[in-house]
């Protein structure tokens, strides 16, 4: 099972730019509004982009989708967990708590 971090330690970790934010949501909903510096990565792209979108293995990656009824982050961070991954952990409450919390999103389609 895939270890949850709180909005906190996720906030604290993407100011010292210690962490690959990874969108589980993708497309229209990354365009629309995403955490900062975060790739898009979804469960159906994970085997045929990982390894492009995060080439270290070892660093640390946390992924979110939209608040905790959403399965998508769960199910990229297993992936990922799978394929090697060391380091990854998932934002269970997702964009809705951020974006509820004030804090700061970007917006465009840098998507992988």
């Amino acid at each position: 099972m895939v270890q949850v971090i709180t909005r906190d330690e996720l906030l604290a970790l993407i100011d010292e730019h210690a962490v690959t934010v990874v969108d589980a949501l993708g497309g229209d909903y990354y365009a629309q509004q995403h955490l900062p510096g975060a790739v898009a990565l979804v469960e159906a792209d994970v085997d045929r982009l990982a390894g492009t979108v995060l080439p270290d293995k070892t660093a640390p990656i946390v992924t979110y989708c939209s608040n905790a009824a959403c399965p998508n982050s769960g199910r990229v961070a297993e992936r990922l967990t799978r394929l090697g991954y060391g380091n990854v952990r998932k934002y269970e409450a997702g964009i809705q708590d951020w974006v509820e919390a004030g804090l700061p999103v970007e917006q465009g389609s840098n998507a992988a």
